[in-house]
């Protein structure tokens, strides 16, 4: 790297915010990585270790500066069957094996593939997502003793109280000043006030206890043997997508907020190597997490300083700081989370509703369904890009069309427009008169394109049927790959290409 622009990056960071941004994610990480944790029946420090190690790791391997990663209950909810039937040192193994899967998509530059997620799902997924944050900010208003009980009286309104102060506090804040993040004021003040008029308030401590040593090294307790990997691969394998294509989709989310350009595999390459390093050291695994990333974003955060000071806040508490930490009122880190499920939430798709193809709204509201209905964000995301190929599919079959005449010496023409796929062979079919058409027909495909093996075998049949008419079709106006294609299946299928053929071009050449 040129001197200058070194001298230029170093000088542009502003270390105070990267700093305190950090503070701020590992303040609102604690709860959550606790919160997931006791969900899937573990060790509240399970949790814990697994922001400290992914939060670490990806800082410092990761493709996304700005990105936070820990944690995360995508992935977490994956493991809570097996957890539950075959124990903790199972969960370890199934984490290492979905971080080698992680690796090897980095390794293989597989990562690109996250740009065929059309935004349509992009939208659904982050409305989906913020409605979840929102949902589960509301579970905190739960009694400690009873969480089946629902807060009432003064318990209630203290809460809200307490959680509407903070929410005006983050909102009001960076008119006053930038130079703090809002976040992290929040919470101070609100604890504050907590700690100086002895409010009885639902604290962190009321989760769980957050102290603890450190992380020690372990070989996962399991059989090495072809049965433990067949019952951990397919929950392995989920784990692995789930987190990839969270951590990808958040890749892009801070590409966008932050106008620069993160390297998805080397993304997958660090949340795998996270991974595997969780499994060996007692994390639950996880991977990116929107919400944290959105609350070091908005408090400033532009390098991997923020997410590597997150991470060793993290470590702090558990060593030293938890007896603090754990006196937190919930109430402010629940407003925190709920100013970022608003702004999490993709407002403009309320404006572009009617202003958009029906099918990408449809799409839009059918991945935010899925998402907050399962909670399964790799599912919400697939269905959502196979209903968008599926579409575009339909859409282009419609579109084939052809134009006829015959020339002077008799010979039919049919120009062919649009492409030739599997979705529009039989359209395409549709378009020829074998009976009545001269002796000699042509195909023109300057202004279309043999895209697949169905529209080959199209081309097949057609052939057959005036062969069988006694007829003679040829193709001309092939793109190169169009010929190399045919060329490559003769001896399979009969089709006459045209030696003649003059040079087209569907696409200029790059």
């Amino acid at each position: 790297m040129d001197s200058t622009l070194r001298y230029k990056i170093l000088h542009n960071i502003n270390i105070k915010n990267e700093v305190l941004a950090g503070l701020t994610v590992a303040m609102t990480m604690i709860p959550e990585s606790l919160s997931f944790a006791i969900l899937a029946g573990l060790s509240p420090l399970t949790g814990l270790y697994a922001a400290f190690l992914m939060g670490l790791v990806t800082a410092f391997l990761g493709g996304r500066p700005g990105m936070v990663s820990g944690g995360a209950g995508a992935t977490v909810v994956v493991l809570i069957a097996l957890a539950a039937t075959h124990g903790v040192q199972y969960l370890f193994a199934a984490v290492v094996l979905a971080g080698v899967l992680q690796l090897l998509v980095g390794i293989f530059r597989l990562g690109k593939f996250v740009r065929l997620i059309p935004q349509p799902v992009m939208y659904g997924f982050l409305n989906g997502l913020a409605i979840i944050i929102f949902m589960a900010q509301l579970q905190q208003f739960r009694v400690v003793d009873d969480p089946s009980v629902w807060m009432s009286g003064e318990a209630l309104y203290t809460m809200l109280g307490l959680t509407l102060l903070t929410v005006a506090i983050v909102l009001v804040w960076p008119k006053i000043t930038k130079a703090v993040p809002a976040s992290l004021v929040a919470i101070l003040l609100v604890f504050g006030l907590v700690a100086v008029f002895k409010i009885d308030t639902k604290i962190v401590l009321d989760i769980a206890s957050v102290g603890g040593s450190l992380p020690s090294f372990s070989l996962p307790n399991v059989p090495f043997t072809w049965q433990t990997l067949q019952l951990i691969f397919p929950y392995a394998l989920v784990m692995a997508g789930v987190g990839l294509i969270e951590s990808l989709l958040t890749l892009n989310m801070v590409d966008e907020i932050t106008n620069t350009k993160g390297r998805s595999n080397q993304e997958a390459m660090a949340q795998g190597t996270a991974n595997i390093v969780n499994g060996f050291f007692g994390g639950m695994g996880g991977c990116a997490m929107v919400a944290q990333t959105l609350v070091n974003l908005n408090a400033g955060a532009r390098t991997r300083i923020s997410a590597a000071v997150g991470a060793i806040a993290i470590l702090f508490v558990i060593l030293v700081a938890s007896p603090f930490i754990e006196q937190i009122p919930m109430a402010a880190l629940v407003g925190v989370m709920m100013i970022v499920a608003i702004k999490t939430f993709q407002w403009v798709s309320f404006r572009i509703i009617n202003k958009f193809p029906r099918a990408d709204i449809f799409v839009g509201i059918l991945v935010a369904a899925i998402t907050v209905l399962l909670h399964n964000l790799a599912l919400a995301v697939l269905v959502g890009v196979v209903v968008s190929a599926l579409v575009f599919a339909w859409d282009n079959a419609k579109r084939i069309r052809a134009r006829k005449y015959i020339d002077q010496e008799g010979v039919k023409h049919y120009e062919i427009y649009g492409p030739l796929f599997f979705a529009s062979t039989a359209t395409f079919l549709e378009k020829f008169d074998v009976i009545n058409d001269p002796d000699q027909v042509i195909v023109d495909f300057k202004e279309s394109r043999v895209a697949d093996m169905s529209a080959i075998d199209a081309l097949h049949k057609l052939s057959e049927k005036y062969g069988k008419a006694n007829k003679k079709l040829r193709l001309r106006g092939l793109s190169n790959d169009c010929r190399l294609l045919l060329q490559n299946a003769q001896g399979v299928v009969v089709i006459d290409i045209m030696d003649d053929d003059p040079t087209y071009k569907v696409m200029p050449e790059k």
